[in-house]
């Protein structure tokens, strides 16, 4: 057997007392990691806890300020990519390395072209990228223009460039954060072909699911260091919760007695939706929400979530319809605006935190009052009080845990968990009637999960009606009330949390009708 050979010979990488520092942050400290060939291993830990970090030096983004890496046996002096792509390793990112207005098939030649003459450099990479396709799985469009691929499709070309520039070590950042249940299925199953056929893979995820799912062994890192490292066999899901976080963390269904609901807060009757090529995106929709409650949305992404939210926080109108919210009744022809949904109690967390919730470039205070920024105390007459955003800005970071607590950090700076607290800070921080919230945990570390429930269970304490949109189905149980299910545009099952299991949950997800 193929996997059988590479276990006896030499590690696929060794790093040792591996140091990196950035100005008065140790981002490593005396790391030491073993992989082994022909192996799926798992790298853990909250956000900041090094694991980029180490995988960004052994790929040659960082030089190490010490430490010694073999790569297969032999000693590495891995100084940039080029290096590490040499030596056979390969990485995606979890933010995409792409040119949106090239094809599939150009992103992969773009600084790899086989030869001077295009036509004959992309007919050459076109036979070698078929093969690939055929042997791993990883089907593309090869002539499809990358600003047209969906996000998984986009994935399979970031590891098709990998292994056509010759990748033996493949390390993938959060390759789940971003795909769809059904997508994550499909990549797991080409990675399980990847592992046979002898390449070594390095996956860095928060998803611990996916860790024992997947993985060989596992590295939990923490704070800079490595505080254990196992196989998987040996390893169980709290085990490694525990050693991420230093604490016992639980972020499973609270055994708290839910207050009964209090008064309706919002109801939509009759939401349908066609988008710009007459495609019926929403039918016939009906959704009330009362204060004190979380009322769970559940379905495979695309069955018309995410243009409820649009719908209901004002940034879409429907094609008919109406809705009824803060003593205010709306139609199709009259729908509400975000400005006007604001002003009646209704915040909104976006899907996609980069798209819809942050200005990447603006600093952290700018990013933490979008959309507030008429508030009596950020301003007054046209002028902005810019004084007072950076001094709630500080206190939402210090209320939220947001790190680095750095006001003036750029919003791209910050991990992706502390850029979803300061959107979660921004949009909690006005005590909102009724909250949206898309995707509340995505790409987020287990410690800032366990945080973010909470807070959403104090905000429906507090009274507030939480609509919550999400793919995990672990999440929609452990932080429902009640249960929507919806399937192409419909709902297909409404049920109390009491009467939800994931088999029943399931079966409504893929179209069958309660």
């Amino acid at each position: 057997m193929v996997r059988d050979a590479l276990h006896n010979s030499a590690p696929a990488v060794r790093m040792r007392g591996i140091n990196k520092r950035f100005g008065a942050v140790q981002a490593n400290a005396d790391v030491a990691l073993q992989v082994a060939p022909g192996t799926v291993h798992g790298i853990v830990g909250e956000n900041g806890a090094g694991k980029s970090t180490l995988m960004s030096v052994l790929y040659g983004f960082y030089r190490a300020d010490s430490g010694q890496i073999e790569i297969f046996g032999k000693p590495a002096n891995i100084r940039s990519a080029d290096d590490a792509i040499a030596l056979g390793i390969g990485m995606v990112h979890q933010h995409f390395m792409l040119v949106d207005t090239l094809s599939a098939l150009e992103n992969v030649m773009l600084g790899a072209e086989p030869h001077w003459l295009l036509s004959r450099a992309q007919a050459a990479v076109r036979v070698k990228l078929e093969a690939l396709m055929q042997a791993t799985g990883l089907q593309l469009d090869l002539d499809c223009l990358v600003a047209d691929l969906a996000v998984g499709d986009r994935q399979r070309l970031e590891i098709l460039k990998a292994l056509y520039r010759g990748a033996k070590i493949l390390i993938l950042d959060e390759p789940t954060a971003v795909l769809t249940p059904q997508e994550t299925g499909h990549l797991f199953q080409v990675l399980d072909v990847l592992r046979k056929q002898g390449t070594t893979i390095v996956l860095i995820t928060h998803k611990l699911k996916e860790v024992m799912r997947l993985c060989d062994r596992v590295t939990v890192m923490r704070a800079g260091r490595v505080v254990q490292d196992l196989p998987v066999a040996e390893a169980s899901i709290e085990g490694l919760a525990e050693s991420m976080v230093g604490r016992k963390v639980n972020i499973g269904r609270s055994h708290e007695v839910q207050a009964p609901v209090g008064a309706m807060l919002l109801q939509a009757r009759k939401l349908h939706v066609r988008d710009a090529l007459n495609v019926t995106r929403l039918k016939g929709l009906n959704l009330s929400l009362h204060a004190g409650e979380i009322v769970g949305v559940a379905g495979v992404s695309g069955n018309g979530q995410s243009e409820l939210l649009d719908l209901l926080s004002g940034l879409m109108q429907p094609t008919s319809g109406q809705l009824e919210m803060g003593g205010r009744s709306f139609e199709a022809s009259a729908w509400l605006d975000p400005g006007t949904a604001r002003e009646l109690g209704l915040a909104h967390v976006p899907e996609d935190r980069h798209a819809r919730a942050l200005v990447m470039n603006f600093p952290a205070w700018e990013s933490a009052v979008l959309g507030y920024d008429n508030l009596p105390q950020y301003g007054h007459g046209g002028w902005l009080n810019h004084q007072n955003m950076r001094q709630a800005t500080a206190e939402y970071m210090e209320r939220f845990d947001v790190r680095p607590r750095n006001p003036e950090l750029p919003s791209s700076k910050f991990s992706g968990g502390n850029q979803q607290k300061l959107v979660l800070a921004r949009e909690l921080g006005q005590a909102p009637k009724v909250l949206l919230v898309g995707q509340p945990t995505r790409g987020v570390d287990i410690g800032a999960i366990e945080f973010i429930y909470s807070q959403l269970r104090a905000l429906r304490d507090a009274g507030c009606a939480v609509l919550l949109v999400s793919s995990e189905l672990d999440e929609i149980l452990a932080l429902s009330d009640r249960v929507i299910v919806m399937y192409q545009g419909a709902v297909t099952g409404e049920l109390p949390i009491a009467e939800c299991s994931e088999a029943e949950l399931g079966m409504l997800m893929l179209g069958g009708v309660q």
